[in-house]
């Protein structure tokens, strides 16, 4: 139902770009604009599970994406004071059929954008839409240029501040959550173990990863503090501030942000799910939709799931009904999906000691003698493959 179909797709992130390989595969014409004038992204770090690189295998990305990314072998918990091992999962001994990739952010958006080009997708940079309006005819969309378009089918990929959404849903203020986080990457020479280490302490965590064949190390610190910074993934922060809020953690963190010379400080805020991800000619993906605390490693994943789903609801049901049915097969997965984050975040910050020990010390015997009941609790986000449903 998509051959020849006009789509715009506005927001060349993850999402967007997604989505445009996912419509133009199934036959759509595809275009999307882009506000940046150039395709970029910050320079950090993100983790693809299982269920996004599913998504990536479909859209024919899923051999570039290999090579491109570090496939995660572990998971990793330690306590924040000496660094002491809480548990050790281990993703290639429980899980070896499953694929987790650590990306470049960067290396991501390239393959989506090379990916969308090959389907025959135009990518517009520098297109900045200053207004958008709905009737039964269409999306009117007004660009900052004073061109005006009209299309019979919008995709709102354009993340935080979405204007789709707000279109949809009208003006929503989010609330700061009390946490903040940092994003930086530093260079290394170090060889180091391809797995994911999460640094717990009292109101805090950091976690860590390697990056680009191991040439970078990719750190997310996260403190939970009264103060609030500015939403957004690229507003500079102050490295000695970052090392001051971590100075309690063990020599090896220590170490590492002391050689931090550029971080990228954001606050935390928590936005509702979109009530309304659609009328009868748009429609929301990603974060747009439904913005994700990073607690979980689910926002770029998440998207990618959106892309193939929206694809495949329009592609496969009738017009008519296929914007409904897409939003029926998200709502509920993504809801649990942002609780479920959302709960990582308190289990990591415990601030009470005995408390904090005790956690640790039921997770050490849960790797010690259950370990695949560990490794399958999450069976649920990460086993789910899209593509098949």
């Amino acid at each position: 139902m998509l051959k020849g179909q006009g789509v715009l797709v506005i927001g060349a992130g993850i999402g967007g770009l997604a989505s445009a390989i996912a419509l133009a595969k199934r036959g759509a014409n595809v275009r999307v604009v882009e506000q940046a004038p150039e395709i970029t992204e910050v320079g950090a770090g993100l983790q693809i599970s299982p269920n996004g690189v599913a998504v990536l295998d479909a859209l024919g990305l899923g051999e570039r994406a290999r090579e491109m990314a570090i496939r995660s072998r572990s998971v990793v918990l330690r306590d924040f004071r000496l660094g002491a091992l809480v548990l050790r999962v281990d993703l290639s001994k429980h899980s070896p059929d499953l694929t987790y990739l650590l990306f470049h952010r960067a290396d991501l958006i390239d393959l989506l954008a090379d990916g969308a080009r090959d389907a025959g997708v135009q990518i517009e940079l520098g297109r900045q839409v200053a207004n958008l309006s709905e009737d039964e005819a269409g999306v009117s969309v007004e660009f900052a240029d004073g061109s005006q378009e009209q299309h019979a089918l919008v995709i709102g990929a354009d993340g935080l501040h979405s204007g789709m959404r707000q279109l949809l849903n009208g003006k929503a203020a989010p609330d700061f959550t009390g946490q903040v986080a940092w994003r930086a990457c530093v260079p290394t020479t170090d060889e180091l173990m391809p797995e994911v280490t999460v640094h717990m302490g009292p109101g805090r965590h950091l976690i860590t990863y390697p990056l680009r064949g191991g040439q970078l190390i990719n750190i997310v610190a996260v403190e939970e503090r009264t103060t609030w910074a500015d939403e957004g993934w690229n507003h500079p922060g102050d490295p000695e501030e970052l090392r001051h809020a971590f100075s309690s953690f063990s020599p090896q963190v220590n170490y590492l942000l002391e050689r931090v010379e550029i971080v990228k400080l954001w606050g935390l805020f928590s936005h509702p799910v979109a009530q309304y991800w659609h009328r009868n000619h748009s429609a929301l993906v990603g974060d747009a939709a439904h913005p994700t605390l990073p607690f979980l490693a689910q926002g770029a994943n998440m998207a990618l799931e959106d892309a193939w789903v929206l694809a495949d609801c329009l592609a496969n049901i009738d017009a008519r009904y296929a914007l409904p049915a897409y939003h029926k097969r998200r709502h509920a997965r993504v809801k649990r999906v942002i609780a479920a984050a959302n709960a990582n975040a308190r289990n990591y910050h415990l601030q009470n000691p005995v408390v904090r020990g005790a956690a640790h010390s039921l997770l050490r015997l849960g790797g010690a003698f259950a370990p695949a009941k560990v490794v399958g609790q999450f069976d649920w986000i990460y086993r789910h493959d899209v593509t098949r449903n």
